[in-house]
């Protein structure tokens, strides 16, 4: 059984209805251009419109955060990644709701709570410390460490929905555990629980919600990296093909092959979705992304190309998402944009090349050649490199 379904029928025996993961793209009027965690899509519901499938709600979403572009690389940021969640909209509060993660965690999971620890909203000048969740914590044996910023979701500064949380780690160290979650970061955290009940405005003010919510989330990949004992999430299960076949069709350092393999797999579920790149929005997400993965691949060799990847990565992770596009044409759409990226490098040295640019360039050139020609400052910073220094400069991460 998957590590997705003993979760989802974990939470059904508990009276809750399962809900598919649905699109990447937000419901129209949503300012964002990505689903960007698992509570994004029921934002209505949150904030009281009622759901056609009741107050009890578990599920997983395929998510995409830029905010983590520049960690991924390390063991476990992923630029699109499955959420499993659970949500009480209005129904129990945090007590149950810690009660069931920590049963799922040591029953169903067999996670020894010996290697727990948790942290909970000390309460601050506007909402007083999270007590329920600290007696739940308590009763159940497991060690709390009380913060302030590190537990209010999303942040301290941002305007909408909001409140405390109380997040669980996971000990992943040698021997016993040690110092707390915020002192020790062998403590990983495996799983979220927000008590939903704010909305802050924007001169910073907390207006309560007439009801009053539970929002959980967890990484799928993060979770089966735990559960699996690895040391990252490229390791686990989940990134079988790309282990198996990239490794031995592109030699790589550690990083880049993480980060080609996270900007493939993160390409492919944006397609999959319907996007395609563009200059502007999601297209150019998704631009930036292909773009970042040729950078890495010709750093090394230029001869590398998008035409070698094995159909079977494309498949498996298309299947993984639940996604109905045929391969052929996913990788179709990579192939065109390396040729539209090998097409704007060529006409960048070609434009470069010429009298008006052999000279240090002013913000004015920049301009010019952004807007008139396409060429991105990075680029062109990149390509004056090459031009000075051989073609050992690399290229850039635009």
């Amino acid at each position: 059984m998957s590590l997705e379904t003993t979760f989802i029928d974990f939470f059904v025996e508990r009276g809750h209805s399962p809900i598919m993961g649905s699109t990447l793209i937000p419901r129209p009027g949503d300012p964002v251009l990505f689903t960007t965690s698992g509570m994004h899509a029921l934002t209505p519901y949150l904030e009281g419109e009622p759901h056609p499938l009741g107050h009890r709600l578990v599920g997983v979403q395929r998510c995409l955060r830029t905010t983590d572009l520049d960690e991924v690389g390390d063991p476990n940021h992923l630029t699109v990644f499955e959420m499993l969640g659970s949500w009480s909209l209005g129904d129990y509060d945090a007590e149950q709701s810690l009660q069931w993660g920590y049963e799922l965690l040591r029953d169903t999971l067999g996670i020894d709570p010996g290697r727990l620890h948790v942290t909970v909203f000390g309460g601050d000048q506007q909402v007083e410390p999270d007590e329920a969740s600290l007696r739940t914590w308590r009763a159940l044996g497991v060690p709390v460490e009380l913060t302030t910023d590190d537990n209010w979701w999303p942040n301290r500064t941002g305007t909408g929905l909001c409140g405390p949380d109380s997040e669980i780690f996971l000990w992943t160290g040698d021997g016993p555990p040690e110092g707390t979650p915020t002192t020790d970061d062998r403590w990983v955290e495996v799983w979220n629980h927000v008590m939903m009940r704010f909305r802050r405005h924007e001169d910073g003010s907390l207006e309560p919600l007439e009801q009053r919510n539970i929002d959980t989330g967890l990484g799928l990949e993060r979770l089966s990296m735990l559960l699996e004992g690895k040391s990252s999430v490229y390791e686990t299960e989940l990134f079988e093909p790309w282990m198996r076949l990239l490794p031995e069709l592109w030699k790589l350092d550690e990083e880049s092959e993480r980060i080609v393999i996270d900007h493939l797999r993160s390409s492919i579920v944006i397609i999959g979705d319907g996007v395609r790149p563009s200059n502007t929005g999601r297209g150019y997400v998704l631009r930036r992304l292909i773009r970042r993965v040729l950078t890495l691949l010709w750093q090394v060799d230029r001869s590398r190309t998008l035409v070698d990847l094995p159909l079977e990565v494309v498949e498996h992770t298309l299947r993984r998402f639940h996604q109905e596009e045929d391969v052929t044409p996913v990788q179709q759409v990579l192939v065109d944009e390396e040729v539209r990226f090998t097409d704007l490098l060529e006409r960048g040295r070609r434009i470069l090349g010429s009298d008006r640019f052999r000279k240090p360039l002013d913000r004015g050139d920049f301009e010019y050649l952004h807007q008139t020609h396409g060429l991105p400052p990075d680029l062109v910073r990149s390509l004056i490199a090459q031009r000075g220094g051989g073609s050992s400069a690399p290229l850039p991460r635009t």
